[in-house]
């Protein structure tokens, strides 16, 4: 079909806005006993809501063959190249109900595929041909699996004609994705898509590149914990100290799902016991309420709180393996409860404030996630002990563990759970700063959830396709210390160099940091600008200290941007006490000196990293005073 340039659908914008919302909760979500049964009840009903969406956002035009069939999305005003990957939902929910709207949806989507086709049998990104094209092997799981399972819905003339595409996009996978292309999560999901399409065409050599590649799994775990690495250009290079790139949202919803799904199609025990220790380390990262914390991660401009925006759910790895470790089961159900939660609209948002702050959800995030959804259907019958009977890790630790290839530190005690970090690996050439520099990048109560994320320190479109645009003030969300000189930010947030100890005695886990305020281009000032930081965690609170070398009035600020959906009271108390009223309980934070509120145009900031709202207070150092000391406490 000849490629004509796609202008954003105006006339479109409105449709579906009207529609009645679904509230997306911060509640805090208790362990319990939650049968298969539940497990799958509550996939089945989060599906048919995101398929109903899609299908209500599915364009309608048939007189224009550039649009007609595509999902549309109200929150970037385009079309995702990849939406066609909703042709396994739509089949697995047109097989299950019987209902002739989810066949016609399928068919529809298939058919305005064909305008993301190039020559060489792959599937960009977007409509422009010029877009990325590496995500083919996404597209061709998806109807792979559409056909394996479903295929029996469709005519022979549709069938074959879909088959005949597929064939051709495997071969390009095949042709084309060799030990070195592009970021890790491709090629470790091309070992599955060759293996299952193998078997699918009964094409050994297929099977034989997948093997291929298989070989390089344990090559990409770390030591002690079997974290996957690769996620940066080059996959391999070390950072200055010694760190390799790692990202927990892509590994846990893309690429030990599509290794998992290989060792389970292919009966590889060995690897299956190898990838089992790697989901037991990425499983430190989820947090009780099932967000996984990619605070640190290199590509944590993508961060969604649940996971990456681009990615499918970490159900299939982790609802295959639960017989291993129930745990996993937990992983599992807690995800898809958050994601739950984070349904807007009927689509899934971005994080838990994108209804209050009156944020669209991007299409991407469902009919990739609808995806693994319609898998663990599929499976059903194959999964063991998937339920939330056994606890997270980080639900029951205590203390701290320190992860030496990310230099991040997981700490619990009593409700609190934090993460500190010092992991200096930077995505895209020192331009996507994650948390670093020492900063606390996540506090977590188990009365009221996440009080603090962290966010880029700068938001950028690192990838203008798959990233949504930032609503209103960049403010950055990770807390810190920062002074503005001649309109030059620094911050401890920038530095690479930072150093921390711990020690847990009597009952306090302490954090002692050593800091330089550092600007973006790495520059530290010439003096004035070490800071030494302390987070202490006991039962009762949290307590933040900032010491630095100087007396001077220069504008030093302590920034604490606490997490707070519109709506929640907040009450200056007093010049030195701010008191935040959720529903779960009131978050009381206080200072030895006065604090404020940061002006803002809205009752909140709200950041795309990981789509939260806060309340900025801002401690500033009064003149003569060198050390400022905060706590924070829930009643």
């Amino acid at each position: 079909m000849k490629r004509r340039s796609f202008v954003q659908l105006s006339a479109l914008g409105s449709l579906g806005l009207m529609l009645p919302l679904y509230s997306c909760k911060s509640s805090i979500f208790p362990y319990g006993i939650a049968s298969a049964d539940t497990f799958e009840t509550n996939t089945l009903k989060l599906l048919t809501t995101w398929c109903d969406a899609m299908i209500r956002d599915q364009i309608n035009n048939p007189n224009d063959s550039v649009t007609h069939g595509a999902l549309y999305c109200h929150a970037c005003e385009k079309i995702h190249g990849r939406c066609q990957e909703s042709v396994y939902p739509f089949l697995y929910m047109a097989d299950k109900t019987g209902d002739k709207k989810y066949l016609d949806a399928a068919i529809k989507v298939m058919d305005w595929s064909v305008n993301v086709d190039l020559p060489d049998g792959s599937w960009t990104n977007m409509i422009d041909p010029k877009s990325w094209y590496g995500t083919t092997v996404f597209g061709v799981i998806a109807l792979g699996e559409a056909l394996q399972y479903h295929g029996h819905l469709l005519s022979k003339e549709t069938k074959t004609k879909w088959e005949n595409r597929l064939k051709i996009a495997i071969d390009f996978v095949y042709k084309t994705f060799d030990d070195h292309f592009s970021h890790i999560n491709y090629r470790f999901t091309a070992i599955y898509a060759l293996s299952f399409m193998g078997d699918y065409f009964n094409d050994e050599k297929y099977k034989t590149r997948s093997k291929e590649l298989a070989l390089l799994i344990p090559k990409y775990l770390t030591e002690p914990n079997k974290l996957l690495f690769g996620e940066n250009h080059p996959d391999d290079k070390k950072s200055a100290k010694g760190l390799l790139p790692v990202d927990i949202g892509y590994n846990v919803e893309e690429s030990l799902n599509a290794v998992v799904q290989y060792a389970v199609h292919t009966k590889d025990e060995e690897l299956l016991k190898l990838l089992t220790q790697s989901l037991n380390g990425h499983l430190e990262f989820m947090l009780p309420d099932g967000a996984w914390d990619n605070s640190f991660g290199t590509r944590q401009n993508k961060w969604t709180y649940w996971g990456s925006r681009t990615t499918d759910g970490c159900q299939p790895a982790f609802s295959l393996l639960a017989d291993r470790n129930p745990a996993f089961g937990t992983a599992a159900v807690m995800s898809t409860e958050l994601l739950q939660r984070c349904t807007v609209n009927g689509l899934l948002a971005g994080g838990l404030h994108y209804q209050t702050h009156g944020v669209k959800p991007c299409m991407h995030h469902t009919f990739a996630h609808a995806k693994n959804l319609a898998f663990v259907m599929d499976n059903a019958k194959k999964l063991k002990k998937v339920n939330k009977k056994t606890p997270l890790p980080r639900s029951s630790n205590d203390g701290v563990k320190h992860f030496p290839e990310l230099d991040v530190w997981l700490a619990a005690r009593g409700p609190w759970r934090s993460t500190v970090s010092s992991y200096d690996q930077i995505f895209k050439k020192e331009k996507s700063v994650a948390a670093t520099g020492g900063s606390l990048a996540v506090l977590w109560h188990e009365k009221v959830g996440p009080l603090f994320t962290a966010s880029m320190v700068e938001y950028l479109l690192v990838e203008p396709y798959n990233q949504q645009e930032q609503e209103g003030e960049d403010f950055c969300l990770t807390p810190r210390i920062e002074r503005f000189v001649n309109r030059i930010w620094y911050t401890n947030l920038q530095d690479l160099k930072a150093k921390v100890n711990f020690k847990d005695e009597k009952g306090i886990i302490d954090f002692a940091i050593e800091t330089a305020l550092t600007n973006n281009k790495k520059e530290t000032l010439a003096s004035g600008g070490d800071f030494k930081l302390n987070y202490l965690f006991d039962k009762n609170q949290t307590t933040i200290k900032a010491q630095r070398t100087t007396s001077e009035a220069n504008g030093d600020t302590l920034v604490l941007p606490v997490i707070s959906p519109t709506g929640e009271k907040v009450v200056q108390v007093s010049a030195t006490k701010i008191e935040i009223h959720k529903k779960e309980g009131i978050v009381v934070v206080e200072s030895n000196v006065p604090l404020s509120i940061k002006k803002m145009d809205k009752e909140r900031i709200f950041n795309q990293v990981p789509g939260m709202e806060v309340v900025p207070i801002l401690i500033s150092f009064p003149k003569n005073v060198k050390e400022v000391s905060c706590t924070i406490s829930v009643i």
